[in-house]
């Protein structure tokens, strides 16, 4: 009996993945929708590095 094992897709669905997006999306908008994931990544990190630093500078009573 196999097991059903949930974690990081491999090689066959990642080339599936892509080509769905490929097919969804198109070649030109590709690039700019990862450049919006990025960017949206990076704002998490600072507000996530703005949190942690407040929290450190808070006063412990």
């Amino acid at each position: 009996m196999k097991t059903l094992l949930l974690g990081m897709p491999g090689p066959t669905e990642m080339v599936l993945l892509a080509l769905a997006l490929l097919l969804l999306f198109g070649g030109k908008k590709i690039p700019e929708l990862m450049r919006g994931i990025g960017k949206g990544i990076n704002e998490f990190k600072k507000g996530k590095n703005e949190s942690d630093k407040n929290l450190d500078d808070k006063p412990k009573t």
